[in-house]
């Protein structure tokens, strides 16, 4: 009964339209308050929650992300891409792809990518002679890429939804080849469609011009090697190379690219503030909500009750993937993450597969949910960006869908593709 009354508040809460934060937090008090739990303790874990230093790598990892989105870097990386790419037939589409590759191993968010490739593609790719549609639904799918691709700070909120037992550093070196092989599903897709639908090619790029363009685009891919490189030598732990990362941001838009203005610099602090403090508020309600399930051993009772329908791992993926797909289109990204590591990780575990591997499973699953109606934010954006609605979009999805999928199964069960560079370079 406790179990009902705490899920059950919690989906009623969310029902009536209140956000999910606020929800776990609330439903946990009633939960709390059911089984006579002091209101102190829950408090206590709010509090544990955002008292881990590895967190401090997200207001980083974000401001960095929204410095570089703002200061000129999207439109450098799109015009680096297009020295490689953009001649091919369709050519503008697998831009759109590679710099979402590119941009995401800087901005590590789904919503900063379409965002900022988006307001730039969407309108060439119309002027060109691309579907309005087609255009929006490429550039949504691309910026699932950050969601896997170092520096993703969900892999941040994932680790510490482990209880800080998972390295963050094996979680971004096990997300850079899934990132790319989303990214390579997706130019499949791109390919064919453009044969199909006789989409036009590019031009050529002068040797010239494409020197110009790499060095211009070279200050921005540093942030990369900024991030990468200082955790695999050791000098820097995940958080130091996140706050280095976010002042060679500064540095290289106000000094360097010189394009965003100095009197809009605290409008971009403002806005990075209240982002950070919606994902702290969700981390340390979620706590406190994971606590609750941990008390009613709500992982325990799920991992028996999963094991009972089977024990065969590839099966128990199989429908772990079904159930993560479906409670992404009802759920954000983060809150899913925080609510379902916590059930399926011990579960997952227990049939010998390893958490890194999983955690790229997950995240993944969730990023498809971030452009699956009703509950998508990044679908939102693509759609207010290309000025369609969401019903357009939606029908013309399913090939996209399709192309993610394959993605998806491969992530799943080859789980070299996860954890073959980990092993190798630390």
């Amino acid at each position: 009964m406790a179990i009902l009354v705490h899920l059950g508040s919690f989906a009623l809460l969310c029902l009536l339209g209140m956000p999910v934060a606020y929800a776990l937090g609330l439903s946990t008090l009633i939960a709390a308050f059911w089984i006579d739990i002091p209101f102190e303790a829950v408090m206590l874990k709010i509090s544990d929650g955002t008292d881990d230093f590895a967190l401090l790598a997200i207001p980083f990892f974000v401001l960095a992300g929204a410095i570089m989105a703002e200061g000129g870097m999207a439109a450098r990386l799109i015009n680096l891409a297009k020295v490689f790419v953009g001649f091919l037939r369709g050519g503008l589409a697998i831009v759109n792809v590679l710099a979402s590759t590119l941009f995401g191993a800087i901005s590590g968010s789904s919503v900063a990518d379409t965002a900022a490739i988006g307001t730039v593609m969407i309108p060439q790719m119309v002027k060109n002679g691309y579907p309005r549609v087609f255009a929006v639904n490429i550039t949504i799918c691309g910026s699932l890429q950050p969601l896997l691709i170092p520096p993703s700070h969900n892999m941040v909120i994932y680790s510490m939804a482990a209880g800080g037992s998972i390295s963050i550093a094996h979680l971004f070196m096990a997300g850079v080849f899934p990132g790319l092989l989303f990214g390579l599903c997706l130019i499949g897709l791109v390919l064919f469609s453009a044969r199909k639908h006789n989409f036009p090619k590019g031009e050529v790029i002068p040797l010239r011009q494409a020197l110009k363009i790499a060095v211009e685009a070279v200050w921005g891919l540093i942030t990369v090697f900024i991030i990468l490189g200082g955790i695999l030598s050791g000098v820097f732990t995940p958080t130091e190379s996140a706050a280095v990362a976010c002042l060679y941001a500064f540095l290289v838009t106000m000094f360097v690219y010189r394009d965003y203005k100095w009197r809009d610099l605290h409008h971009l602090l403002h806005r990075t503030v209240k982002t950070v403090a919606m994902v702290m508020i969700l981390i340390g309600f979620s706590v406190a909500f994971g606590y609750m399930m941990a008390l009613m051993r709500l992982p325990a009772m799920a991992t028996e009750l999963f094991l009972a329908m089977t024990d065969n791992k590839y099966v128990m993926l199989m429908l772990i993937n079904v159930l993560l797909l479906v409670l992404g289109t009802v759920m954000d990204m983060a809150p899913l993450i925080l609510i379902c590591t916590p059930i399926f990780l011990p579960l997952v575990v227990k049939l010998g597969i390893d958490p890194v591997h999983f955690g790229m499973i997950l995240i993944t699953n969730c990023g498809i949910g971030l452009i699956t109606p009703p509950v998508g934010p990044t679908l939102f954006v693509g759609c207010a960006i290309g000025k369609v609605s969401m019903e357009q979009v939606s029908k013309e999805l399913w090939p996209f869908y399709a192309a993610m999928l394959v993605a998806l199964i491969i992530i799943t069960y080859i789980p070299a593709v996860s954890l073959w560079l980990p092993s190798k370079v630390l």
